[in-house]
């Protein structure tokens, strides 16, 4: 690291740029997909967790989760 750090040094990121180069910070840890605990399941949870919010909530009346092998 510089010995004399300056306003020249940082780098600003739109929340686009911040995520895909620090996705840990926002998803935990990346993984595989071959634990629970892998951020894409982290991810997918949390979705689905929300809608089943929204409905108890009166908010629609079904939750559909499709999920495309294909990508």
């Amino acid at each position: 690291m510089a010995a004399n750090y300056t306003e020249d040094d940082i780098k600003s990121l739109d929340w686009r740029e911040h995520i895909r180069m620090r996705p840990g910070m926002y998803i935990g840890k990346l993984g595989d997909g071959s634990s629970p605990d892998d951020g894409l399941y982290i991810l997918l949870k949390e979705a689905v967790d929300n809608s089943i919010d929204e409905h108890i909530m009166g908010h629609g009346k079904e939750i559909r989760v499709t999920i495309d092998e294909e990508g």
